[in-house]
């Protein structure tokens, strides 16, 4: 536990970073999911206009620390190859 009064306010600040980044995960997530099942359904333009909406997401999660860069850039990679694979 902590005892100092700067160990309690960074016991604070590190919960508030948590909320927020797990809302930051989330939301990303919930892009990329849009992007997969737009994919499974087989449509082409429907897939491609959902990664578009998700690159942003996704960029912004790796620049705010949720991610990795080179995490980010390869899911990006990996959903637009299986997007152009479509028929």
């Amino acid at each position: 536990m902590a005892n100092t009064s700067s160990a309690k306010k960074a016991v604070r600040k590190i919960a508030r970073r948590t909320i927020k980044n797990t809302e930051r995960r989330s939301r990303m997530r919930t892009f990329i999911r849009k992007v997969e099942e737009a994919i499974l359904s087989g449509d082409k333009s429907v897939a491609a206009d959902a990664l578009k909406a998700a690159q942003p997401e996704i960029m912004r999660s790796a620049q705010k620390g949720i991610m990795h860069k080179s995490t980010a850039s390869r899911k990006l990679s990996r959903l637009s190859a299986r997007i152009k694979s479509m028929g």
